[in-house]
C-alpha cells in the first residue's frame, strides 16, 4: 500500500513537468540527484549484504536440532508409476520408511526414465520432485507426486525402466 505515495508523486511530477517549463528546469536536476543517491545507497546495501559475514546468532548448519539423515536411512517401498495427463506426465505413489533416529521433514526424489526394449536402454529423461513427508523416526508414510519427461512424437516407452535417487534430506531431532 505504501507504493501509492511514490506513484502519486511520480504522476504529479510528470503532470507539472508537462505544464510548466519553470518546474521542468527545477525538477530535472533535483530528480537526477535523488536517483543518483538512491542508486548509490542500493549499491552500498548490496555490498554489505554480500560481505559474507555470518551472524553470531545463526546456529551451525548441522546441530542436534538439525541432524543429518543419510539416503541409506530412507527406504522407498511400493513405488508405482502411472501414466497421467498430459502424456508426458507420470503420477508416482509409494511409501517412505524413515530408518534414522531423526524425524524426516522433506527430501528430493529424482527419477530417471529409460526405455529398454530388447535390453537396449535409451534415456528418456530425468526429473526431480520435492517430497514433503513428516515422518517420525522408525515410521513410514505414503506419498504421491508427479514427474514430467519429454515425449518425442507421442511415442510411449515400450519397456520403461525407472531409477530413483534420494537427495537433499532435511530432518529434525526426535524428541
Amino acid at each position: 500500500m505504501i507504493w501509492i505515495f511514490p506513484a502519486i508523486a511520480g504522476l504529479l511530477i510528470v503532470y507539472f513537468a508537462m505544464r510548466s517549463s519553470r518546474f521542468r528546469r527545477f525538477a530535472e536536476p533535483v530528480l537526477s540527484i535523488l536517483v543518483a543517491l538512491g542508486l548509490a545507497s542500493a549499491f552500498v546495501v548490496w555490498l554489505r549484504d554480500g560481505s559474507g559475514e555470518s551472524n553470531e546468532t545463526d546456529p551451525p548448519p548441522f546441530t542436534q536440532d538439525r541432524p543429518v539423515i543419510q539416503p541409506e536411512d530412507l527406504a522407498l517401498e511400493n513405488l508405482q508409476f502411472t501414466r497421467n495427463r498430459p502424456d508426458t506426465s507420470y503420477r508416482v505413489t509409494g511409501t517412505v520408511l524413515n530408518k534414522s533416529a531423526a524425524n524426516l521433514t522433506n527430501f528430493n526424489l529424482t527419477v530417471a526414465l529409460e526405455d529398454c526394449p530388447n535390453d537396449t536402454c535409451k534415456t528418456v529423461g530425468e526429473d526431480t520432485a520435492l517430497i514433503l513427508a513428516r515422518v517420525p523416526a522408525g515410521k513410514e508414510q505414503a506419498f504421491d507426486t508427479f514427474f514430467t519427461f519429454p515425449n518425442r512424437f507421442g511415442v510411449e516407452p515400450t519397456a520403461p525402466k525407472w531409477t530413483t535417487r534420494i537427495s537433499n534430506i532435511h530432518g529434525v531431532a526426535a524428541q
